[in-house]
């Protein structure tokens, strides 16, 4: 049996007795029919550690969900292949231009992408607990009519709700790549981007290219330009858009790193006119973090501007590295989901990577038996 940490307590785990007890008035004021637990990674390369723990305790929440409740559970895993890939600076203007993995990859290398790196943990954690998941990336939930839409409806009061998006610069980031062949280059901060509504279905975006200079683009709900809308920006047309949830309740399932943001979030969603009952419910994971306290980055070790810390294995960076199938590596992480979901002390909190090497390469028994 893993050996359970030495946990301090804290305000929120004293007023709880399980951790999914945070999500407990949401479940009782307006009881859902169905609860979808959604949970979105940048597709920037093979996951690490943090990425693989907070997919696991998604999976681990809904099997705790719908066997407390009594309701249909299901993880929705969206892919966010609107990470920039390209990175580059206009020497004449000194604005910065990105190029996005939707745009370098394409639809169909993306498509293998998640299907080699992603989709057989998800398949192992959905097999062994019993729970149905689904996956979505970004080009398909921006190229859908509801998603639109709600961006569409968003437009005139995005004024209110502008300077929560974007404290430094009052400017949401919208870019609309460039629509010339094998292009695709968009401005990252949006300095010279405008956008104007036309009509209640229409918006004309006018941008500048790096190489092709001013163009052109309309956004309707059922066509148009690609819509790339920076992490606040997406998440609060996102979560307004399953604001009005018939019947279902979506959970956003996110690491601890998200607190501060999402609380600039909540503000823009009531800014732009949803109540506190209509925000969305959040669960914030542990973070894998390093000896310094910061969060265990793989970009930054890969670039050497971090090193990798000491006790930390190749693994944690690329699951890929993992000493063992893919089974393995989701009973592993399922047995430690189970360790940390055991006491609402192990799950508001952080962990070294030192730690969570400890806890992995113990032996995987889990304490409660999958259904």
């Amino acid at each position: 049996m893993t050996t359970h940490p030495v946990s301090p307590n804290t305000v929120l785990a004293n007023a709880l007795h399980h951790a999914e007890d945070v999500l407990t008035p949401r479940i009782l004021a307006t009881p859902p029919d169905r609860i979808v637990l959604v949970v979105g990674t940048q597709i920037n390369g093979a996951p690490h550690i943090g990425t693989s723990l907070v997919q696991s305790l998604a999976f681990a929440m809904a099997a705790r969900l719908r066997d407390r409740f009594g309701i249909p559970t299901e993880v929705l895993f969206s892919a966010l292949d609107n990470a920039p890939s390209e990175l580059t600076t206009d020497p004449v203007s000194g604005h910065r231009y990105q190029r996005a993995y939707a745009q370098v990859l394409g639809k169909e290398a993306l498509t293998d992408l998640v299907r080699a790196l992603y989709q057989p943990l998800f398949t192992a954690l959905s097999r062994r607990l019993g729970i149905p998941h689904r996956v979505e990336t970004y080009s398909q939930q921006q190229a859908g009519a509801h998603f639109r839409h709600t961006w569409l409806r968003l437009l005139p009061r995005l004024d209110a709700a502008r300077w929560w998006l974007a404290p430094s610069t009052g400017t949401p980031h919208l870019r609309i790549p460039c629509p010339q062949p094998d292009c695709g280059w968009a401005e990252k901060c949006a300095e010279r981007t405008r956008v104007r509504l036309t009509d209640r279905e229409s918006a004309q975006v006018a941008a500048v290219c790096l190489y092709h200079g001013p163009y052109q683009a309309t956004i309707t709900p059922t066509g148009g330009a690609y819509l790339d809308l920076a992490t606040l920006y997406r998440n609060l047309v996102k979560e307004l858009a399953l604001s009005n949830p018939h019947g279902t309740l979506h959970v956003m399932v996110k690491g601890g790193d998200w607190v501060f943001g999402s609380h600039l979030v909540d503000e823009a969603l009531q800014a732009v006119g949803l109540t506190r009952a209509q925000l969305p419910s959040r669960l914030f994971c542990p973070q894998v973090v390093t000896d310094t306290g910061a969060k265990l980055s793989k970009s930054l070790i890969r670039d050497g501007r971090a090193p990798l810390p000491q006790g930390a294995a190749d693994w944690m960076l690329d699951a890929r590295q993992w000493p063992g199938t893919i089974v393995e590596y989701a009973e592993q992480l399922l047995a430690m989901t189970d360790t940390l979901l055991s006491d609402p002390r192990h799950f508001f909190r952080s962990y070294s990577a030192t730690e969570i090497g400890r806890m992995m390469s113990e032996p995987a028994i889990r304490s409660v038996p999958a259904p």
